[in-house]
């Protein structure tokens, strides 16, 4: 069976985050469609662990949905930076700590069906304060907590975590 062939494409939108694309494509039927993709850059996804059973979570506002969240950090890899590169940084940004070890548990993605998004995520330990402030991105107002993990795992059964990546994460655990 022929392997599907993109015929075309067209750049419909493009954001400070993401972009959308319409691809004309050529199925293995031979039928043609379009498709329309969210293109948006790798990502890594941060299990903080500051002691054993132990993980630290950020709380931040999602306008897409109108609440503010429980989640594990995460944030996009920036272009020509390694993951591992981009989750020190992160773990630095989003909660004043730098690991001493990153440990490189999955590679995920969330919603293949339109988005090519790949989440890497890693568990960090060895933490320490960091000794200078980073930079916090403009739209982000986060505060961070550590909490015992069998806490978290619970706040999950009742609903008060939501976050896809998040409840995907501590399965890695």
């Amino acid at each position: 069976m022929p392997e599907p062939e993109t015929l075309g494409t067209e750049r419909i939108f493009q954001g400070k985050v993401f972009s959308v694309e319409r691809d004309r494509v050529r199925l293995p039927n031979g039928r043609e469609v379009a498709m329309d993709l969210v293109r948006h850059p790798r990502s890594v996804v941060l299990l903080p662990i500051p002691e054993t059973n132990h993980i630290i979570l950020i709380r931040q506002y999602r306008h897409s949905i109108n609440r503010f969240l429980w989640e594990l950090p995460a944030g996009s890899v920036d272009e020509g930076e390694e993951p591992e590169h981009a989750a020190v940084r992160e773990c630095h940004e989003e909660i004043g700590q730098v690991p001493t070890t990153v440990v490189r548990l999955a590679s995920l993605f969330p919603t293949p069906g339109f988005c090519d998004e790949e989440m890497i995520f890693y568990r960090l330990s060895g933490l320490s304060t960091a000794t200078e402030k980073a930079h916090a991105d403009e739209d982000e107002d986060i505060e961070s907590k550590t909490f015992v993990l069998r806490d978290v795992r619970e706040m999950i059964r009742r609903g008060e975590i939501v976050d896809m990546k998040t409840v995907a994460g501590l399965t890695l655990l």
